[in-house]
C-alpha cells in the first residue's frame, strides 16, 4: 500500500470516515493505484476545492491567522512602567493591546524580582522595615541629645566664660562663639559615636 487508507487520512484530518468517502465519490481526494489516498495531494486538492467558510480541522487552522486575545486595560497598567523601565514598547490602553505585550511584561517582572532576589542574597539589599526601625531610632536619639544639650552645656560654656572675661577683662562676642563652637562640635562628635554604633 503507497499511500493512507480512508480511516487513516480521516484521523489525518480529524474528520469522519463518512465525509472522507464523500470526498471520494467528489474527486477532492487524490488516490494511487492501489485505492489508497496520497495525503499530501489530497490535502492540497480539498484546500483548493472546499469553501473556506465551511473548512475544518488543519486546513481551515492554515488559511487563518491567530487570533490574539485582549488584555485588559487594569491588568496593562500594572505592567507599563516596568516595560518603559527596561525600554520596550508599552501598552497601549483602549483595546489595543495583546496577550503577547502581557506576557512579555510578565517575564520581565520576574526577571526583576529574580535580580532583587539575587541582590539580597548578596547583601546588597536589606530588610526594609529594619531600615526603618533604625532611621526612626537614630532620629529620636539625635533629637534627644539634642533637647538636653543646653542644660548640660550650659554650665560648662559659663565656667569657660567667666575664665575669659577675667583674662580679658570684658566679654566680647568672639569669645562667646568661640566657645560655642567648641561644645556644637564636642556635640556632633558624640553623635557620630550614636551613628556608628546603629551600623
Amino acid at each position: 500500500m503507497q499511500g493512507m487508507s480512508e480511516r487513516q487520512y480521516a484521523a489525518h484530518v480529524g474528520l469522519s470516515r463518512g465525509a472522507i468517502q464523500k470526498a471520494k465519490e467528489t474527486g477532492r481526494l487524490v488516490q494511487h493505484a492501489d485505492g489508497s489516498i496520497d495525503a499530501g495531494a489530497s490535502d492540497a486538492r480539498r484546500v483548493a476545492m472546499t469553501d473556506p467558510a465551511k473548512q475544518r480541522g488543519e486546513a481551515k487552522n492554515a488559511l487563518k491567522a491567530p487570533k490574539l486575545k485582549p488584555v485588559p486595560d487594569t491588568a496593562l497598567s500594572a505592567v507599563g512602567e516596568t516595560l518603559r523601565e527596561e525600554g520596550l514598547p508599552t501598552p497601549v490602553t483602549g483595546g489595543g493591546t495583546t496577550f503577547l505585550q502581557a506576557k512579555t511584561a510578565n517575564e520581565v517582572l520576574k526577571a526583576q524580582e529574580r535580580k532583587l532576589k539575587l541582590a539580597k542574597l548578596k547583601g546588597e539589599l536589606i530588610d526594609r522595615d529594619r531600615a526603618v526601625g533604625l532611621v526612626f531610632r537614630l532620629a529620636r536619639e539625635e533629637r534627644d541629645a539634642w533637647v538636653t544639650w543646653p542644660a548640660r552645656a550650659a554650665a560648662l560654656m559659663a565656667s569657660e566664660l567667666v575664665v575669659m572675661i577675667a583674662d580679658h577683662g570684658v566679654l566680647e562676642p568672639a569669645m562667646m562663639q568661640k566657645v560655642l563652637e567648641a561644645h556644637v562640635r564636642a556635640q556632633l562628635e558624640g553623635l557620630a559615636k550614636v551613628r556608628s554604633g546603629l551600623e
